[in-house]
């Protein structure tokens, strides 16, 4: 019975998030310039948003993973990818050099208020989304396992349709 029920409100999560459209927070970059996140857009090519902490193992791992793809990604269908740190407080200040130390190449805002992690919805972290041309949510992912960024990277494909 309660397997059926978590099916459902997965299932009902999933359709909420597919086709979704961004919200609209005010959040800063790295070097402290103003984006408001409904206007996020890649000249009609997807969009991966990965939300993550300089102290998630996993959300490092992911990042780490798709560093490492990145190029090809970029090469094979243009996606961009914008990773969001939901460092609080004084760890928020760490997020700038330690993008700086893993050299990531994707563009990172800062959501020390969770404004834009409960406007999306997620509650734990990592968590991902595919966003298509259109800046319809597509998909949407909650942690990470070795090898993951595959399946983000499918879905990437898909919004590329």
């Amino acid at each position: 019975m309660f397997k059926k029920i978590f099916l459902s409100a997965a299932l009902a999560l999933a359709s909420f998030s597919a086709m979704a459209e961004l919200p609209s927070v005010l959040l800063k970059d790295i070097d402290g310039k103003t984006v408001d996140t409904a206007t996020l857009s890649n000249d009609g090519k997807p969009i991966v948003i990965s939300f993550f902490a300089t102290w998630c193992k996993p959300c490092n791992r992911e990042l780490k993973a798709i560093q490492e793809q990145y190029e090809d990604w970029q090469d094979e269908t243009g996606v961009k990818v914008i990773a969001v740190s939901i460092d609080e407080g004084s760890e928020a200040q760490k997020v700038k050099p330690f993008v700086g130390r893993k050299g990531y190449e994707f563009q990172v805002l800062l959501d020390p208020n969770h404004d834009f992690k409960r406007a999306m919805g997620v509650n734990d972290i990592p968590h991902a989304f595919v966003v298509d041309g259109n800046g319809n949510i597509t998909w949407s992912h909650q942690g990470y396992v070795d090898g993951g960024e595959a399946d983000v990277y499918e879905e990437v494909k898909k919004a590329c349709k």
